[in-house]
């Protein structure tokens, strides 16, 4: 035999066995969340075992957190051997980092949850409870009341109602993180493709059955991570990522303003020929010439958007990109 020639296996050899799924991953993300650790991790284990699961692994993504969170998950992996940490090479943003953990997790059911405790670990029961009973392949949570105070609450429900107007993907009103997916669910939502991540459109639109629990979220220690600024551009991206529209939208809307500025010309012909008057005013004049220039800048800077979502599309860039994981042979 040339020593060129690859190597054949040898005749009723047999490849290694894959390692057996776990029966739950626990899927969560890092980002300034070195002070809830210490408590979410037991509560996590408490969780699993209050359901009777002992076969588990909890996945943890660093997102590039700037505090020591990755730390102390590194150290916390000798007292929880099953803790799973994906390190992403820099900050992605809370979507993609999720998506890095679905993708990890290999549980034949995946819990997704915040680590913050706004939303405790043992709410698993409930919802592995709700799975099981109704054979869903998605329970979700939601609140029935938003938590926080006024502003708080009324930008929390002006996003979700903002989207499902401009959007034909509909999504729960006050949905939280917290959900429960069986495997085949989350390999159907990685197989999306979309790089303009809004994983709660994403979850929707998939398909399913799907089923929502009430959950109680309590207050967060410290200042959350999502301001109104970056809610705002959430909403933007979430919008043009689903839906076209808005620029059905514009497009009436410059019909709109087009009929009405044939129906004023006409008005001032008309006054023309009949009281010889050609003029109505400056004031009005300026008025339809700055609504016209806000409709058109307007409308270029939102056909903009759209071509900046293609534009990410087709760039087929990774949504993030892993460093290392700690863990997992």
């Amino acid at each position: 035999m040339s020593p060129l020639a690859p190597e054949l296996p040898l005749a009723g050899a047999m490849a290694a066995p894959a390692p057996r799924a776990p029966r739950y991953s626990i899927v969560s993300t890092m980002y300034r969340s070195a002070a809830f650790l210490p408590d979410f991790l037991p509560q996590c284990v408490q969780a699993l075992r209050a359901i009777g699961c002992e076969d588990y692994e909890i996945v943890l993504v660093n997102d590039g957190s700037p505090d020591d969170s990755l730390q102390v998950a590194l150290a916390a992996r000798a007292q929880i051997p099953q803790l799973v940490v994906v390190d992403l090479s820099r900050n992605f943003g809370h979507h993609a980092a999720m998506q890095a953990g679905l993708a990890t997790a290999r549980g034949e059911r995946v819990f997704l949850i915040d680590c913050d405790l706004e939303v405790p670990p043992s709410v698993l029961a409930e919802l592995d409870a709700k799975l099981s009973e109704t054979g869903a392949d998605m329970v979700y949570g939601y609140q029935e009341a938003r938590k926080g105070g006024l502003f708080e609450k009324w930008t929390g429900g002006l996003f979700y109602k903002g989207f499902n107007l401009l959007s034909e993907t509909r999504i729960p009103e006050n949905v939280a993180t917290e959900r429960v997916m069986t495997q085949r669910y989350v390999q159907a939502l990685l197989r999306l493709g979309d790089r303009n991540l809004f994983l709660a459109g994403m979850m929707s639109w998939a398909g399913y059955t799907q089923i929502g629990v009430v959950v109680k979220k309590r207050q967060r220690e410290g200042r959350s991570t999502y301001t109104l600024s970056r809610k705002l551009s959430l909403l933007i991206n979430a919008v043009a990522s689903f839906s076209a529209q808005p620029l059905m939208w514009l497009f009436t809307a410059g019909l709109s303003i087009t009929g009405l500025s044939l129906l004023y010309v006409a008005y001032l012909v008309l006054r023309k020929f009949l009281f010889d008057d050609a003029l109505l005013g400056f004031t009005s004049m300026m008025a339809l010439t700055a609504l016209s220039l806000g409709v058109t800048t307007t409308g270029l800077g939102l056909i903009g958007i759209y071509l900046g979502k293609v534009f990410s599309q087709v760039q087929g860039r990774p949504t993030y990109i892993v460093r290392d994981i700690h863990g997992r042979g």
